[in-house]
């Protein structure tokens, strides 16, 4: 009954979904229940990857080539950016700002803090939404059904990444102010490690069962890679991890995911 509870708590912090009245009395909040929902975080990509592919599948339906494939792939990317609240691509923005910005470490993590959006941050959040609807549409030319595939699989897989980073890095966010990732700041456990596997251990299977064994599985081998690039990336120029960055990881890893199903097309 935990397990459901974490889930519906991480359903509640990680996107828009309205968990509210009883419901959120019976889930409860504590610090420590916020750190084991981590664990659900590729669970909650099962139900924001669901949403964006319905959406693509059904504005397809109506939309013929390659420009109705882009349109598709746009009303879908908007469907899921709905749905998070556009968590994940405002750490992308605040990375790519406070990265940009100074290669000093703690003007980076000013930077990082301020909630406007600077030229590094705008210029990163066009690329990857423009990048996500081209591979999207280029998948398209195989079937609407592989790019369902494609996004659920992505969803779930790259919100696995973020996990590995908690367990890895250091928090370096400053814990005397507001932040979204500080109930994250310790490093989750092995159980917790255990439960995020397990939710993205079907979306793998999925990938084999519908492209093949080598081309279902580039999209792990390349989403790990990015996830190593940027954890090597936050190590390197933060010392550790922040909320920030930890949905800028997100992203990457989704856009990898994409361009490893794409690239065969």
């Amino acid at each position: 009954m935990n397990g459901v509870r974490h889930f519906l708590l991480a359903l509640q912090f990680f996107t828009r979904v309205p968990v509210t009245g009883p419901l959120a009395a019976w889930v409860g909040f504590s610090p420590a229940m916020l750190r084991a929902s981590a664990a659900h975080f590729p669970g909650v990509g099962w139900l924001v990857g669901a949403v964006g592919a319905g959406v693509f599948y059904l504005a397809s339906a109506g939309l013929a080539g390659l420009a109705g494939a882009l349109v598709a792939a746009a009303l879908s990317t908007i469907a899921t950016v709905l749905m998070t609240g556009a968590f994940h691509e405002d750490g992308l923005a605040d990375v790519a700002d406070g990265l940009g910005g100074s290669a000093d470490r703690t003007r980076a993590l000013e930077i990082m803090k301020d909630s406007r959006i600077g030229a590094f941050g705008a210029i990163a959040l066009v690329l990857a939404l423009g990048l996500k609807a081209v591979l999207l549409a280029a998948l398209a030319e195989e079937g609407a059904l592989r790019v369902v595939v494609a996004l659920v699989c992505a969803h779930v897989l790259s919100r696995l990444a973020p996990l590995f980073l908690i367990r890895w890095l250091p928090y370096v966010g400053d814990e005397n102010a507001a932040s979204k990732s500080k109930p994250l700041a310790d490093a989750i456990d092995n159980g917790a490690m255990r439960v995020g596997v397990a939710w993205s251990l079907p979306a793998m299977a999925w990938l084999v069962m519908t492209f093949g064994i080598a081309r279902g599985l580039a999209p792990v081998l390349l989403g790990a890679m990015a996830a190593l690039f940027m954890a090597r990336l936050l190590h390197r120029r933060l010392r550790g991890f922040t909320g920030d960055g930890l949905g800028a990881t997100q992203q990457v890893c989704e856009l990898a995911i994409y361009l490893a199903l794409a690239w065969h097309t």
